[in-house]
C-alpha cells in the first residue's frame, strides 16, 4: 500500500473487484460508526444487527454500482444511504406484522455527526443547527443529511407524513431566520 492506507472509496472500488481483504477493512473501519448511528434511530438490537448484515451484504453485491466522488458522493455516505433504507424496510416489515418498534431515546449530548456537520458548515450555520428544536433537527437530519424522502423519514421517525412536512418547513424557516 506504499505507506498510505486506502480511503473508504478505494476500498469500495477494490471490493467491487472481489477483494475480500478490502471488504473486511471497509467493514472494520465503518461498522462501529454505522452501528452507533443505527442505534440512535432504533433501540431494537436485533433490528440493528439485521440491518447491519443486510447493509454489508448489499455493499458486497453492489460495490460496482458505487459512483463515488464522480457524482459528488462519498463511500461512507453511500453506505449510510443503504443502511438507512434497510432500516426503513425493517420498520415497514414490523409495521405490517403490527409489532411496535422501540424508538431510541433522544440524548442530550450532541452526536458526533451533529458536531461534524456543525464544524463542516461553519460556526454561524452550526449555531443555527444547535438552536433548532430536537424534533426539527431530527427531520432535517433525516431528509437533508441522510437523503431520505418524506415517506422514508415518516417511517424512520414514526411520524405521519404531514408532520414530517410541517417540521421540515418549520426547520427551513427557523434556519433562514437564524441565518439572516
Amino acid at each position: 500500500m506504499k505507506g498510505t492506507e486506502p480511503d473508504e472509496e478505494q476500498l469500495v472500488r477494490r471490493t467491487a473487484k472481489g477483494d475480500r481483504a478490502a471488504f473486511e477493512e471497509l467493514y472494520r473501519r465503518t461498522s462501529p460508526w454505522l452501528a452507533v448511528r443505527l442505534r440512535r434511530r432504533c433501540a431494537d438490537e436485533q433490528i440493528v444487527a439485521e440491518v447491519m448484515q443486510e447493509t454489508y451484504l448489499a455493499v458486497w453485491r453492489a460495490a460496482g454500482a458505487f459512483a463515488g466522488s464522480a457524482v459528488g458522493g462519498s463511500a461512507v455516505g453511500w453506505l449510510w444511504t443503504i443502511a438507512a433504507r434497510r432500516l426503513v424496510d425493517a420498520f415497514r416489515r414490523r409495521a405490517r406484522h403490527a409489532q411496535p418498534l422501540p424508538v431510541a431515546e433522544t440524548t442530550v449530548s450532541p452526536a458526533a455527526e451533529d458536531e461534524a456537520l456543525a464544524g463542516a458548515v461553519g460556526d454561524h450555520v452550526g449555531d443555527a443547527l444547535r438552536r433548532l428544536a430536537p424534533e426539527l433537527r431530527q427531520v432535517l437530519q433525516a431528509m437533508v443529511l441522510d437523503g431520505l424522502t418524506v415517506r422514508e423519514t415518516s417511517v424512520l421517525l414514526g411520524l405521519p407524513e404531514g408532520t414530517v412536512k410541517t417540521r421540515a418547513r418549520r426547520a427551513r424557516i427557523a434556519m433562514r431566520e437564524a441565518l439572516s
